[in-house]
């Protein structure tokens, strides 16, 4: 985009706005590749990467981990919930995990992060 604004486009507002949005689609292209995936399982408890910093969340920190399904436009949507004990809730996409939410729990569970929620 930003070789077609400086080559194809011939006045200067245009080439000003093409620029912006080169500049745009590049910031988010980082962002989202830096971002994903947001959930890690590290020997200190599950890492959850925003945008700015990590968090670790111990599995004393971990009230429940649960899947949510409803239909969007269509189409089945599942999310990955982390509830945890200070009140958070962390709701994460198949986008953020980077694979299917469901496939995530079964990790999860496997390294006895979702088991009983009664414990």
């Amino acid at each position: 985009m930003a070789i077609a604004c400086v080559t194809v486009v011939t006045d200067a507002p245009g080439r000003i706005l093409g620029g912006i949005a080169a500049l745009g689609l590049l910031v988010f292209a980082v962002g989202s590749w830096r971002a994903r995936p947001r959930l890690a399982i590290t020997p200190s408890g599950l890492v959850y990467h925003g945008w700015l910093r990590a968090q670790t969340l111990r599995r004393a920190d971990i009230k429940l981990i649960r899947i949510t399904e409803f239909r969007r436009i269509g189409r089945k949507v599942r999310l990955l919930e982390i509830d945890a004990s200070d009140g958070r809730l962390i709701v994460l996409s198949r986008w953020d995990l980077g694979g299917d939410p469901l496939g995530v729990l079964d990790v999860l569970t496997d390294a006895g992060y979702a088991g009983d929620p009664g414990r």
